[in-house]
């Protein structure tokens, strides 16, 4: 797990671990250090807040005394670790309501249909039944794509017409579910954030339906956010706020950007939980987040 992670994250640890030596150079850690250390966390999209506040605790642990640029790194990990801790989203496999029922939302091209695919495949290795619903019923294409992984993964498939009522699918999806003892239901969703009063609408129509079947239900709804965006995760974050309750998050394609670290500040600012994390192209390339191993991934520390 460690050093798949590890590798995920090879582009934003390389830049930070490479411009921190390149500043430390056995002198005492001093202002000009302290700013450079924070344009280098900076750039690998930790925030600027965020970031300050990082330096802002590595100065008072070790300014104006000699430090290593391991020292300083495993300084920053740990502190990143705290903040961490406290956005880490844990799914208990063995003691799941039946049906265990997850409402995926996102922006279109965040990854959202592959995501269901992979944690597909992650329930179905724990020995759990999954069906996937193809809420997106706007787009052939994610329909066809939703198809594909259900085969890949031996999950069932539900769906309906093209430009049908997303809503009433689910209604159905929901039903046939319970009729047949699922264990797992991934629910597809429009992500069509140009047109979001409509989205809206249909979004929250949607939960109210699965309410009406099952009333505690969906008892996670994650969105997926790509790591590639940056910082700009955090307007498309709030965005769904404002349409559900959004309890979870999926951060995808952290192996694709040398600025993985925007995992960092969305936790600190938007206070949401981090449940799993993708990092590669195969179907198994999605884990559980740990709050450590991320730190220290980030940070180009090895595990002890």
């Amino acid at each position: 797990m460690f050093d798949w992670l590890k590798n995920g994250l090879n582009k934003t640890s390389l830049k930070i671990v490479s411009g921190i030596s390149s500043i430390l150079t056995g002198k005492k850690l001093d202002k000009d250090m302290l700013a450079s250390i924070e344009d280098i966390l900076i750039m690998a999209d930790v925030g600027y807040d965020t970031a300050s506040s990082l330096v802002m605790k590595l100065a008072k642990k070790r300014y104006e005394k000699e430090v290593s640029d391991k020292e300083v790194r495993e300084i920053i990990a740990s502190d990143i670790s705290e903040i961490l801790d406290h956005c880490e989203g844990v799914v208990d496999f063995d003691n799941l309501p039946k049906p265990f029922v997850i409402l995926m939302v996102g922006v279109n091209g965040s990854g959202k249909t592959t995501t269901i695919g992979k944690l597909a495949r992650m329930f179905k290795d724990k020995g759990l039944t999954v069906s996937m619903v193809a809420g997106d019923t706007f787009r052939a294409a994610a329909v066809e794509q939703l198809s594909v992984w259900a085969k890949r993964t031996d999950a069932f498939f539900l769906s309906g017409k093209i430009g049908a009522d997303a809503s009433g699918l689910v209604f159905e999806s929901l039903n046939t579910a319970l009729e047949e003892k699922h264990d797992v239901v991934l629910i597809d969703t429009a992500g069509r954030l140009h047109n979001r009063k409509d989205l809206m609408l249909e979004l929250q129509k949607v939960v109210r339906v699965i309410k009406k079947v099952m009333p505690f239900a969906p008892h996670l709804t994650l969105q997926v956010i790509d790591a590639t965006v940056g910082q700009n995760a955090h307007s498309q974050i709030q965005n769904f706020k404002e349409m559900v309750d959004v309890n979870g998050l999926v951060v995808t394609k952290l192996d694709g950007t040398a600025k993985g670290g925007v995992l960092v500040s969305i936790s600190e600012k938007q206070k949401v939980p981090t449940y799993f994390i993708g990092a590669g192209e195969k179907i198994t390339d999605m884990k559980p987040f740990n709050a450590k191993d991320y730190a220290k991934g980030i940070m180009g520390i090895d595990e002890e």
